[in-house]
Order: C-alpha cells, then sequence, then structure tokens
C-alpha cells in the first residue's frame, strides 16, 4: 500500500461524495481522513488514501476524471508523505461557534488567539447565511487546546468575540 492525498475542486452538484467514494472503493482505495466542504459554488473534497501498490496516483486521477459528476473537475492524486495518524494536537477538545456581523479581520482576530494559547486548529468552517437583514457570518472551529490554557483561551475568545459584537458558543469536544 501507498498513501496519496486526493484533492478534487469542482462546481457543486449532488451526488459529489457518492461518486468519489465509490470510484476510490472501486480502485481499492482505503480512505482515512477525509473532508468535503461546498465553498460558494463549487465544493472542494479532499482525502488521504492508501491505495493498492498496483494502483498508481496517475490512474486515480484519471479514473476519477472519468465521472459525470466530475466533468471540468481539478483532480490531483499524489504521495502523501507525512504520517496519516493524527498527533495529539489532531485531537478535538473543543468546539467553538462565533456568529454575527462579518467585518474585516474576523477570522485573522480569533485565530491568532488560538496561537496566543498554542491551540491547534483542527478544523475551521466559516459561512455567510442570510438572514432577515442581510447576512450572518458562522465561523466554527474544531480546536485542540492544551489543558492548561483551556480556561484562559476560551475566555479570550469569548471576550474577542464580545468585543467585535459576535456571540460565541463553546463545547467541550
Amino acid at each position: 500500500m501507498k498513501t496519496c492525498l486526493v484533492s478534487v475542486f469542482c462546481p457543486d452538484r449532488t451526488g459529489l461524495v457518492a461518486a468519489i467514494t465509490g470510484r476510490l472503493f472501486d480502485l481499492g482505495a482505503d480512505l482515512g481522513d477525509t473532508s468535503f466542504a461546498v465553498l460558494g459554488r463549487g465544493a472542494e473534497f479532499t482525502s488521504v488514501c492508501d491505495l493498492p501498490d498496483d494502483v498508481s496516483a496517475e490512474e486515480v486521477a484519471e479514473d476519477l476524471g472519468k465521472l459525470e459528476e466530475l466533468q471540468g473537475a481539478e483532480i490531483e492524486v499524489r504521495p502523501f508523505t507525512l504520517s496519516s495518524a493524527s498527533g495529539p494536537s489532531g485531537k478535538i477538545t473543543h468546539r467553538i461557534a462565533v456568529s454575527g456581523g462579518d467585518q474585516p479581520g474576523l477570522v485573522a482576530r480569533l485565530t491568532e488567539v488560538f496561537g496566543e494559547f498554542r491551540a491547534n486548529i483542527v478544523r475551521l468552517d466559516a459561512q455567510r447565511l442570510p438572514s432577515g437583514e442581510g447576512s450572518t457570518y458562522v465561523t466554527r472551529f474544531s480546536v485542540s487546546i492544551p489543558e492548561e490554557a483551556v480556561e484562559s483561551c476560551l475566555n479570550t475568545i469569548e471576550n474577542t468575540a464580545g468585543e467585535m459584537g459576535l456571540s460565541c458558543h463553546s463545547e467541550a469536544g
């Protein structure tokens, strides 16, 4: 087995994840860490996969490119040279949601707080959602916060959000 990173970006449409994962299964791939997101009208699928030795990265990319659902997609399959096992900083200890009006620097200010407390952002999802008075910007973080910094980090995130006129909710991971 060899480990590869499979990346697909294309227009969003129904059935993408089923088509991609089905074809990868047919090729004998074993999916590891995998993510999918709709980004505007686009969609992004990324997966660390173990491939059988007799299946090349080029073959995977070519096979995926033949799928009707992936017409016009940007497909990249390349060796994944890092360990596919998550380290301690990949364990989610807390989930945090911040919402309110969009403003320049919002994500930057919040992520700086995590860095200040040596917290690792494992996942980040930010969306502009339509609401009655325009739109609401919702940012969700899944983070790994060192045990000794949890209280200070969460308090600082909440205070930073409050200074920006945003609401903040957190829960243990």
